[in-house]
């Protein structure tokens, strides 16, 4: 680790746990102990642009644990996103905006909305489901103009939520290898340790659900260590990734590592302790060293510079598959095709009594011809609820010999929670 990455670490500790004591609210523990992990994907992995947030080829990133959005809004101050230093000092200001969790309608950089804990990974498998969509739909070769990933950080809490559960076992069927999945295994929550009620061995739970499973024993420390698993996640192509990451809530606190550091300000004296211990002025609050900044915003012109060689890729594209990056141009843009509405069928108050179910597969078999974007399925309810329209193609792994990524039509399963989770996603 060089002098560099430990002080962007432990700016990044301190700047957290300074805006939880700012606002007298909030949890300091999550983001000191995931400051490590944090700082090696956006430094490290993550391709995005800060100028251009809504890039399209962009890496999307999800905390799915809501407890760390304190994490979140200091990586997007540092990244040079729209989020001053302010900002972060009016965090009581900047939740009241956001319910105590990011907004994607409220702060740049922010990709979903997640909520309740579980929401964040199951929400990252939808955002995985439509980049494998996507990819299919309009890559050729030579132009792989759709390959990002999706990387999400998560808690103990998120993953005993059942629908982090349903959302992580159909990603394993459908060997979504663009998901990758940084487990912050701290051993407590809000009660106390884990062990008052969650003891199970959750790599072994993802390894049956067909997840690569790894594992980084320091979390706290080990930079390489996290490259290394981060390296060999995107190395496997066909299977979502977990990394079970071992961190100390509240690192360097002086209640680190106990539920006292979860979900309350430390305190001025305490606070002043960690600074004092990471070499900061415990005087001061809200400092970000030069240093800092600079690796950052390096980091940051790499990605306007991946950005830039991306829409050189796209022009190229578009004079060779024109029909294909007009219609993308389409889509993205958020314009439905012209004179799509003169598909609908019409009714009148004399047509005869229908089930609601089947003037429903009516409707979508007349738009999905004519709406290429339109994305759906069903928790093993199609031949009920009639949701599969004529000549549909099912969403699978090519391995399956049900389908493939281009099809349009989800088998949740029996999944219900999961499946609008993942649906939130996929909209994002």
């Amino acid at each position: 680790m060089s002098s560099t990455d430990q002080t962007s670490i432990n700016t990044i500790r301190v700047v957290a746990a300074d805006m939880v004591q700012a606002a007298n609210s909030g949890h300091p523990g999550a983001p000191m102990g995931c400051a490590p992990m944090a700082h090696v994907l956006f430094t490290r992995f993550i391709k995005a642009n800060p100028k251009h947030s809504k890039w399209l080829n962009r890496d999307r990133f999800v905390l799915s644990n809501g407890h760390g959005c304190a994490l979140h809004y200091v990586m997007l101050h540092l990244m040079g996103y729209k989020l001053s230093l302010d900002d972060l000092k009016n965090f009581r200001q900047l939740n009241s905006l956001t319910p105590g969790h990011p907004e994607n309608t409220h702060t740049d950089g922010i990709e979903v909305t997640t909520g309740p804990l579980g929401q964040g990974i199951s929400n990252a498998v939808g955002l995985a489901i439509a980049e494998r969509h996507l990819a299919a739909t309009f890559n050729k070769p030579d132009f792989p103009i759709i390959d990002n990933y999706v990387y999400a950080i998560a808690g103990d809490g998120c993953l005993q939520e059942g629908v982090a559960s349903e959302a992580s076992s159909l990603a394993g069927h459908l060997e979504l290898g663009n998901l990758i999945v940084l487990y912050d295994s701290n051993g407590i929550q809000i009660d106390g340790s884990t062990q008052l009620g969650f003891t199970e061995d959750v790599l072994k739970r993802y390894e049956a659900y067909g997840w690569q499973t790894l594992e980084v024993a320091d979390g706290d420390n080990d930079l390489e260590g996290l490259t290394r698993a981060i390296e060999e996640a995107k190395a496997v192509k066909n299977k979502p990734t977990i990394i079970k990451v071992t961190t100390t809530i509240g690192f360097g606190a002086a209640k680190a590592g106990t539920a006292g550091v979860h979900g309350a300000p430390l305190g001025a004296e305490a606070l002043g302790n960690v600074k004092a211990l990471f070499g900061f002025d415990p005087s001061q609050s809200f400092v970000v060293p030069e240093e800092v900044t600079k690796q950052y915003a390096e980091r940051a012109a790499q990605g306007a510079e991946a950005e830039a060689a991306w829409n050189a890729l796209v022009a190229k594209y578009a004079a060779a598959y024109p029909a294909e990056h007009a219609e993308l141009v389409r889509r993205m843009s958020g314009q439905l095709p012209q004179g799509w509405e003169k598909a609908l069928p019409t009714f009148t108050p004399a047509d005869k009594p229908v089930a609601t179910r089947k003037l429903s597969e009516g409707v979508i078999n007349a738009l999905a011809p004519v709406l290429p974007e339109l994305i759906g399925g069903s928790a093993d309810l199609t031949g009920s609820n009639l949701t599969r329209w004529k000549g549909a193609v099912d969403f699978q792994p090519v391995s399956t010999n049900l389908g493939d990524y281009s099809g349009r039509y989800l088998r949740f399963g029996v999944r219900e929670h999961g499946m609008a989770a993942i649906a939130n996603g996929i909209a994002a």
